[in-house]
């Protein structure tokens, strides 16, 4: 089979065991935006962990610097933004985020029904992109301003339909809040169960309410097995 590319590229970043203490039964994995780093994401885990308090929280740093900025990361280049380059980055990023989450899962004996990836801007294109093209399907994809990539071919790579929360803000001024429509029309043409929010004048954020369905979604998909 080769060595896998991810092998060269190790992710690491800040995280958050369980609340509830012990071995964790799930675990969220939060995928940041372009110019951040795992730390930023991380802020999120003690909003939601009271709701899944068996989940263990991961913030992995993405693997690439910025290219437009002199600190923060990036998972890939957003210089030429039309569809086809961003495509190629998110493609190129695909097998290392992959090889992580066998890693992650198989370290804590745990498949991909116990897991949810969530995601903020370049993180949701990340999390849209592997989740649905993972053999088996995680137990949701949660995404907070960003798109889906490569909607033309999705019909074609698509593997698996965990089902899908996307929030998005109206006043969005990097990502715009129309990619919030064409990404819903798009999995919901494959039969992916997605659901969406939109945030009346929030710009390229996550506010109180995002937080709050975001929690709910969580809680929902990771419930405790019988």
């Amino acid at each position: 089979m080769g060595e896998r590319s991810h092998m060269l590229i190790n992710l690491e970043g800040p995280s958050q065991p369980p609340m509830a203490g012990g071995k964790p039964k799930s675990l969220v994995l939060l995928l940041h935006g372009l110019g951040a780093d795992g730390n930023d994401l991380i802020g999120l885990a003690p909003y939601w962990a009271p709701l899944i308090p068996d989940a263990e929280f991961l913030s992995p740093h993405a693997p690439f610097p910025c290219d437009m900025a002199p600190y923060g990361r990036q998972w890939f280049s957003l210089q030429d933004r039309s569809p086809g380059p961003i495509l190629a980055g998110v493609r190129a990023a695909a097998p290392i985020l992959d090889g992580f989450l066998d890693d992650a899962l198989k370290a804590r004996d745990l498949d991909d029904s116990r897991l949810v990836l969530a995601g903020f801007s370049q993180g949701t294109m990340m999390s849209l992109h592997v989740g649905l093209r993972r053999q088996k399907p995680v137990a949701g994809i949660l995404g907070f301003s960003g798109a889906l990539t490569g909607a033309d071919v999705l019909k074609d790579e698509i593997r698996s339909k965990p089902p899908v929360l996307l929030l998005h803000g109206t006043a969005d001024e990097i990502v715009p809040f129309a990619a919030l429509g064409m990404a819903e029309k798009r999995l919901a043409e494959l039969g992916v169960p997605v659901e969406t929010l939109a945030r009346p004048g929030l710009g390229h954020s996550i506010d109180e309410a995002g937080l709050t369905r975001g929690g709910e979604f969580l809680r929902r998909v990771l419930a405790p097995r019988p």
